[in-house]
């Protein structure tokens, strides 16, 4: 027999699909309910408000994200070749999950922008915001808030796997190089 399926994960899941594709307003509690799979009043039962709903699906995709880019990480590299591991980790863990990559652009781009990110900081166990704070790795970044940081950073492999562009290894490389200089201080 089957497992049950977990409908709150099925609606957001159909939040990030409608989102990434239509983006918010194309993307109503109802139309939410419908690609789950689940009535509307379900999709309420998990979530008072569609506001409820993204800052949870947001949550869960930069823990996800999170987790998946510094699996493996060699913790004793040095801090500037673990952040060219976790970036070139980003961009191919999102060219991989094309709706993740697009739905973590429509947020950043949103009024939910705010509420979404102060809700992410919240998560004690990310282990990409462990890396940030690693007194080595602390060290040699510059001291801006963590928002800024990771626009800096992590944003621009978020840009490019959410359009689709592709580069070569030398290119990508060269893009995390950028990224590295444009949030560490100099040697």
């Amino acid at each position: 027999m089957a497992a049950p399926k977990d409908r709150a994960a099925a609606v957001r899941d159909a939040l990030r699909t409608l989102v990434a594709h239509n983006g918010f307003h194309g993307a109503s509690m109802s139309a939410i309910a419908k690609e789950a799979g689940v009535a509307t009043g379900t999709a309420y039962t998990h979530y008072t408000s569609k506001d409820a709903l993204v800052v949870a699906a947001y949550c869960e995709t930069k823990a996800d994200l999170a987790v998946a880019i510094t699996a493996g990480l060699d913790l004793t590299a040095p801090p500037h070749e673990r952040f060219h591991a976790v970036w070139l980790s980003c961009y191919h863990y999102l060219t991989a999950n094309p709706v993740h990559a697009r739905f973590l652009l429509q947020v950043e781009h949103s009024p939910y922008r705010l509420a979404a990110h102060e809700a992410a900081l919240t998560n004690d166990n990310d282990p990409l915001l462990a890396q940030v704070a690693m007194p080595d790795m602390a060290a040699w970044l510059v001291p801006l808030p963590l928002d800024v940081l990771y626009e800096l950073a992590l944003s621009p492999a978020v840009r490019l796997a959410a359009g689709g562009v592709e580069l070569a290894p030398d290119e990508l490389n060269l893009v995390a190089e950028g990224c590295w200089r444009a949030i560490s201080k100099a040697d």
